[in-house]
């Protein structure tokens, strides 16, 4: 397979669920060039995230597949530096003016991470189709549901009286647990992954798809113009 087959096979996923989750923003759409700049600063943090990883793996002497791996050296540096960004970046930003544009943010930084990451696997297993439709299904689609999650917690941060703290701390703590969850299912289930990894992933979505729409529900646009259709 010639490079910009196997290129287009690998992005096409995370630009697919980008736009699937930019256009769920019912009220007003976040800029483009604002979500593109996220997304480009999730690719950026594939880098230093793999040394990190590497350093964590040789200084503990962790396994592939172990428990502590999953939890420790993949999913932790990842979704913290994940959360970092949209919080110093986004977070106190002016275009992040309601609940729903935590999701477009996160979902845009770990689509980023999770586009690049799969062009490396790309190029590996190019002549692998199936591989690449794996990939897609799995682990890009569990990155976008772990941007949802740390999005949504961004939103109630930000717009639930007296709950920002704590929802500060789901945002970074509930998408480590599922990443590493999901990491670890995928490590120790290596011929029967199927049995867990497909209610795993239906959960996720019909749990992300419940945030997003309970999201936009809480949107103070959505206020705005019920006022202006009642006025009309």
């Amino acid at each position: 397979m010639s490079v910009l087959p196997i290129l287009t096979a690998a992005i096409a996923p995370g630009a697919a669920l980008l736009c699937y989750f930019y256009l769920k923003d019912r009220y007003q759409p976040e800029p483009v060039s604002l979500v593109l700049r996220m997304f480009f600063f999730g690719v950026l943090l594939v880098f230093p995230i793999m040394v990190l990883q590497r350093a964590l793996v040789l200084g503990l002497g962790l396994g592939e597949g172990s428990f502590l791996f999953s939890f420790l050296a993949s999913s932790l540096p990842e979704e913290f530096f994940k959360w970092f960004l949209v919080y110093f970046i986004i977070y106190k930003h002016t275009s992040f003016d309601e609940p729903y544009d935590g999701i477009v943010y996160s979902v845009a930084v770990s689509l980023g991470f999770a586009t690049l990451e799969n062009v490396f696997y790309a190029f590996l297993h190019g002549s692998d189709f199936s591989f690449l439709m794996w990939r897609a299904f799995l682990p890009v689609s569990g990155h976008a549901m772990f941007g949802v999650i740390m999005g949504y917690h961004f939103g109630k941060a930000k717009f639930t009286a007296g709950g920002e703290r704590k929802h500060l701390l789901y945002a970074l703590l509930l998408p480590f647990f599922w990443h590493g969850t999901f990491d670890y299912i995928l490590a120790v289930t290596k011929t029967y992954w199927i049995w867990f990894m497909v209610p795993l992933m239906v959960f996720l979505w019909v749990r992300s798809l419940l945030k997003v729409n309970r999201a936009n529900a809480k949107s103070p646009l959505r206020m705005v113009t019920r006022e202006e259709q009642v006025k009309i």
